[in-house]
């Protein structure tokens, strides 16, 4: 077997593929987040602020998503086939809702009438909600695993994806938006909305913490199998440690004052949420809940050696790329939103 600095291509592939899900999460999840709390914000001003916040940089944070599809298609055909095809009731509605958001973002200002505003914002709310709760549930299936038959197909019906723990995970997932799109909003504004997303950082930080608590219970009660690696290997519970820590650190931040610092702790609570998923289903691309043996892993999904060592030197050259385009577009548009002519 080929590796690379001692990891065979295929772990290295594996490691690629989170790490940029990763980033689509941090970076798109405050977006989707902002938007989700968008009809919280009352009053006409707030809401063009909130949607000029996002408008410099929504469009590009989503290039991550692009970015992890073909990833996943490139380095793991066989699980791009089965994922994609086991998940196309829930994808589709995925995919519709990142339409629509993008329709009410554009479409919004083009009208001064207050029912055509108010509608477009109705859609965006809505829409982002959609899209979390979609994530997360597709997330919560392939951690909790569904039925695939000999030939790496799924078997079952696509109303079992509406689990308990699948559902919990969906909530989970608009929670950590919601609280960190408002803790980005809140760095972005000022005076009175400041204030507002203030508290609104707040509250949200207790309606991420609830759900985590109560998705991590049911888990260790009722989903055994994803606390195996941290019974078997037990100095990976550093990372759930940093994790609350992490957490921990974000009302700390608030009360100070200090939101970039709260940010990051979101965005490192993220990061370490998706490692603790990771290292649970590894090697599992995709799990098999009625049949473990038509499990779809990184290795049994890989593409040949020769296209993941090239696949390898394109990732290790478009990436950055990709890294330092983000962050000059967060550094040209730094600082508190102001609306002029051009504004959303």
């Amino acid at each position: 077997m080929e590796t690379f600095l001692g990891l065979d291509y295929n772990l290295w592939w594996f490691l690629v593929f989170g790490g940029v899900i990763s980033g689509y999460a941090i970076l798109d999840g405050f977006d989707l987040g902002a938007g989700a709390l968008h009809l919280l914000l009352n009053k006409e001003q707030s809401r063009r602020i909130a949607l000029n916040a996002i408008g410099p940089v929504w469009d590009g944070n989503e290039v991550w998503l692009v970015i992890g599809g073909g990833a996943l298609f490139a380095g793991f055909p066989v699980a791009y086939a089965a994922i994609f095809s086991a998940f196309y009731v829930p994808f589709m509605v995925f995919m519709v809702g990142l339409i629509f958001r993008a329709v009410a973002i554009e479409f919004r200002s083009k009208e001064t009438m207050l029912w055509w505003r108010k509608t477009w914002d109705i859609v965006y709310c809505i829409a982002c909600i959609i899209i979390s709760l979609s994530l997360g549930l597709m997330l919560g299936n392939v951690a909790f695993g569904i039925p695939l038959n000999e030939h790496l197909e799924f078997s079952g019906n696509w109303l079992s994806f509406f689990n308990p723990f699948s559902i919990l995970v969906a909530i989970t997932t608009l929670a950590l938006f919601m609280m960190h799109g408002a803790i980005y909003l809140t760095m972005k504004t000022e005076n009175r909305l400041y204030a507002k997303l203030h508290i609104l950082s707040k509250n949200f930080v207790i309606f991420f913490v609830l759900s985590f608590v109560i998705t991590t219970l049911y888990t260790l009660l009722y989903v055994p199998h994803l606390s195996d690696f941290f019974r078997s290997h037990p100095v990976g519970f550093i990372i759930p440690v940093l994790m609350v820590l992490a957490i921990a650190n974000i009302p700390r931040q608030l009360k100070k004052g200090k939101f970039r610092y709260a940010f990051l702790s979101s965005a490192v609570t993220i990061s370490l949420l998706l490692i603790m998923v990771a290292l649970e289903v590894f090697p599992f691309l995709l799990f098999s809940s009625g049949n473990p043996a038509n499990s779809i892993t990184i290795h049994n999904a890989a593409a040949s050696a020769t296209t993941m060592r090239i696949l390898l030197i394109i990732a290790l050259i478009g990436t950055p790329l990709v890294a330092i385009y983000t962050i000059f577009v967060f550094w040209t548009f730094k600082g508190k939103v102001k609306l002029d002519e051009m504004s959303y």
